[in-house]
């Protein structure tokens, strides 16, 4: 099986910079054998390329491609503690979706972030996870991704 570096290579993607944290927490941190990542947005050099509710504002396909960025953030965060092919699985997936009266497709939108992460570590990337409807997210974001991983020791 390729490297988690040799599949992003193969899937055409590299890990963005590390977001520069909007309060006083890190980006991630590690606790064992464990690394858990602060909530990631879909940012793209620094910018939020869509804003709004789930089901209103933006589609929920939209939604589902956000949700790939906000995991592929959260990968990059977790790697500047311990470098992406220390990442030996994912054990949960947060995810957040700002989502319209009504809407109830989180699941759906979240998946983007699982997709990414099953093709990237293949089975180490299936995991626990849980999505989230909420009425609001920081910078009037769409959707919010956070991690725990395990790592070699």
């Amino acid at each position: 099986m390729p490297t988690p570096t040799e599949r992003l290579r193969e899937l055409g993607l590299e890990l963005p910079a590390v977001a520069t944290p909007a309060g006083a927490y890190l980006p991630a941190r590690r606790s064992g054998s464990l690394v858990f990542t602060a909530g990631q947005l879909p940012m793209v050099d620094g910018v939020l390329p869509v804003t709004g509710k789930v089901g209103a504002e933006v589609d929920p396909d939209t939604a589902y491609g956000l949700a790939r960025t906000c995991a592929l953030n959260a990968l990059s965060a977790a790697a500047s503690v311990v470098g992406l092919d220390a990442i030996t699985g994912v054990v949960k997936v947060v995810g957040f979706v700002a989502s319209a009266p009504g809407f109830t497709g989180q699941p759906k939108v979240i998946n983007g972030a699982s997709d990414l992460l099953g093709e990237v570590f293949g089975a180490a990337g299936r995991h626990a996870r849980s999505a989230v409807g909420v009425s609001e997210l920081p910078m009037n974001t769409p959707v919010e991704v956070e991690l725990v991983v395990e790592v070699t020791s």
